[in-house]
Order: C-alpha cells, then sequence, then structure tokens
C-alpha cells in the first residue's frame, strides 16, 4: 500500500480535480479523510481476523461497493451543507474512495485489492506495478520508507499536483 499521506493527499487532490467549483476547507478535509477511509480495515490485524479474508487488508473495504457505499453515507448530508447536489458530490466522492484501492493495485507488494467483493473476493494487481509498497509500523521512517516516499512523489503527487493545479487555474479562467 501507499504511505498513509499518499492516500490523504490523492483523496484531497482529487477532490480539488473534481470539485464542483470553489469549494470551502471542510468539503477538502472531508475529501483527504475520505482518500484514507478504505484503510479502517487494519483494525482487523488485531482482531485476529486474516490478511487475506473478506474484512482483512485490502479486502472488502477496498473494493467498488464499498467506495459506492461511503460515498452514499457522505454525500447526503455533505450537499446539504455544501450547497452541491447529493448525487454530484456521491460522484466524486465514489472517485476519491474508489481512488485509494487503485493506487494499492499499482503496489509492488501485498496480496493485492479485493476490487469486486463481496460478489469476488479475489485480489487483483493492475500489470504495472511502479509504486513501492509501504512498510507498516515505524518501518516507515527507515531507508525502505524513504524509497516508497520517493517513488510515491513521482508516480502520485506530482502527476495529481499538476492535474489538481490545472484544474484551480482553469476554474479561475472562468
Amino acid at each position: 500500500m501507499p504511505t498513509a499521506a499518499t492516500h490523504l493527499l490523492a483523496g484531497l487532490g482529487l477532490g480539488e480535480l473534481l470539485a464542483p467549483g470553489p469549494m470551502p476547507w471542510p468539503y477538502h478535509a472531508l475529501t483527504a479523510a475520505l482518500g484514507l477511509l478504505p484503510d479502517a480495515d487494519v483494525i482487523a490485524f488485531p482482531l485476529g481476523i486474516p490478511y487475506g479474508a473478506r474484512f482483512g487488508h485490502r479486502g472488502f473495504s477496498h473494493s467498488l461497493c464499498f467506495a459506492a457505499l461511503a460515498g452514499l453515507v457522505a454525500a447526503p448530508p455533505a450537499a446539504a451543507g455544501f450547497g452541491v447536489p447529493w448525487w454530484r458530490l456521491w460522484a466524486v466522492f465514489f472517485a476519491v474512495v474508489a481512488a485509494h484501492p487503485a493506487l494499492d493495485a499499482l503496489t509492488d507488494g501485498g496480496m493485492g485489492v479485493a476490487f469486486f467483493s463481496p460478489l469476488n473476493d479475489r485480489r487483483y494487481f493492475f500489470p504495472w506495478r511502479p509504486i513501492r509498497v509501504s512498510p507498516i509500523g515505524m518501518a516507515v521512517f527507515s531507508r525502505w520508507g524513504l524509497s516508497v516516499l520517493l517513488s510515491e512523489v513521482g508516480w502520485v503527487w506530482l502527476p495529481l499536483l499538476a492535474l489538481a493545479g490545472a484544474a484551480v487555474w482553469l476554474r479561475g479562467l472562468r
């Protein structure tokens, strides 16, 4: 998996890229949190749920079904606060949550991602996997962790910064 920082920034950047116009800071905080949401499944480790189980790491919470449900839970209450149609926010939130497992499927380690759970619990990777898998725990502060972060800067942060920056710039031209 990419680091938590990368998932957070991906949620933030994708939220900006897909924003239905200029949005207040709570919208950006929400998209950043939604970018991290699928990794709430790490609670499975202390509960003794095996990594490869449906509710293990990169299981159901990394599925497209989960992304759709998470968007559906978050969009209606946010729509009222942001003055945006709920279905428009649902589409953004779905994309933000679904980006998390997509990034995980681009890594060079782990057991893959259960994109189609609960219908199919098979784990998948993309054929092209340029992102180094992140160490878990304090090992993130090791040489391995630094090499992962550098990989993420090149493959995720800089392209997303360019796209989000272009979106902000183009909105300013209107």
